[in-house]
């Protein structure tokens, strides 16, 4: 590659810094602009979070997590990772750029921001798979006058101790913000459930369920959802009769299309023990009230939304023809959209396989592929 070519990354977490990480290594220098901080959305997440994928297996390019970090890595040990990530690999990070969008030019791509304009040839894109909050779309929402947010507002479980509680969306997030719940004394914690999550235990005995999630990515998903079907019922029980249905079998199909376990540190213990009730889905708001897909209405004291994130790409490359429908990224990593040349995408999927892991691999691969311009 040329001295003169300038890579430019947006976004200065695991994604972006791995980018950054692995074009050092080639020997070329991008500049990584961020909004706020090295790793913000860790810095916003609540309390009890860790990853659900094992330390050694989660490590960026050039630099593995501490021992010290212990087998699952909390929030603020992520945070002290890519902190020292980002001064072992020297990597030029400015913060407090906001680019609001990216636009072709005679060569290479402008990036407009409030701070002014910057040229690049090469972009690579790392805003984060966590980026705008989604709430629900359900009738008498604005109108709601009890407790209402979304978890990315949430902490931990102190401010609700003796209160009823709702939580909305039964993934790892909704899971584990129940259980948080549970621990920090909430009164009662209802879980609204539109779709049974497949849920998995984090790990059987020393063997994490990532490596299964490893061992099943080149397995025809027909076959790998009976074998996954089969450790599931070995791993969690039957919690129909709890309210909690049984999912049916799917893991690996569910996973490819987007749809990602639960991996569980204590819903299922909740939900056996009857501190977690699962209700049926959210389906509307009266005045102080919630409404129920089965026609049931509670009254709680709060309402908590882990209805999950959007990209939050449209506004930023939406109108160069890259997103599909859902706002996704139609290709990723090394590869490049054929009217996006030098665009490169990277964060965006959450495989079974693990996020980080993937992170790595993509990182590495986008700068061979620009280490061979």
């Amino acid at each position: 590659m040329s001295d003169r070519h300038r890579v430019t990354i947006i976004g200065a977490g695991p994604a972006g810094l791995a980018a950054a990480a692995a074009l050092r290594a080639k020997g070329v220098r991008p500049t990584v602009y961020e909004r706020d901080d090295v790793a913000s959305s860790w810095r916003s997440h609540y309390d009890r979070l860790h990853l659900h994928t094992v330390r050694w297996l989660s490590g960026l390019p050039g630099m593995a997590i501490p021992r010290s970090e212990g087998p699952w890595v909390s929030r603020d040990g992520v945070i002290r990772y890519l902190e020292a990530y980002t001064a072992h690999h020297r990597i030029d990070v400015r913060t407090g750029v906001t680019v609001e969008t990216i636009e072709r030019a005679d060569t290479g791509w402008l990036l407009r921001s409030p701070q002014g304009e910057e040229h690049a040839d090469t972009v690579i894109v790392a805003t984060g798979y966590n980026h705008t909050p989604v709430m629900p779309d359900v009738p008498g929402i604005d109108g709601y006058t009890g407790e209402l947010r979304h978890v990315r507002d949430y902490r931990n479980g102190r401010p609700y101790a003796g209160k009823d509680v709702l939580v909305v969306g039964p993934g790892n997030t909704g899971a584990e913000i129940s259980v948080d719940l549970v621990e920090h004394g909430a009164g009662r914690v209802r879980l609204a459930v539109r779709t049974p999550p497949y849920i998995l235990r984090r790990a059987v005995g020393p063997i994490p369920t990532q490596l299964t999630g490893l061992a099943m990515r080149r397995v025809p998903a027909a076959i790998a959802d009976r074998l996954a079907e089969v450790s599931r019922k070995l791993q969690v029980p039957d919690l129909s009769e709890q309210g909690l249905a049984d999912p049916g079998p799917g893991l690996v199909t569910r996973a490819r299309r987007g749809e990602i376990p639960v991996l569980d540190v204590g819903l299922v213990d909740a939900v056996r023990a009857g501190t977690v009730e699962p209700v049926a889905a959210l389906a509307g708001f009266d005045g102080d009230k919630v409404l129920l897909a089965d026609g049931g209405v509670l009254v709680p004291d709060a309402v908590i939304v882990a209805a999950g994130y959007r990209r939050g790409l449209d506004g930023l490359v939406g109108h160069l023809g890259v997103l599909d429908e859902r706002g996704q990224p139609l290709v990723h990593g090394s590869k490049t959209h054929p009217h996006a040349p030098r665009l490169h995408f990277i964060g965006y999927t959450n495989p079974l396989s693990g996020m980080f892991r993937e992170i790595a691999i993509d990182a590495k691969r986008i700068a061979s592929s620009l280490h061979a311009i």
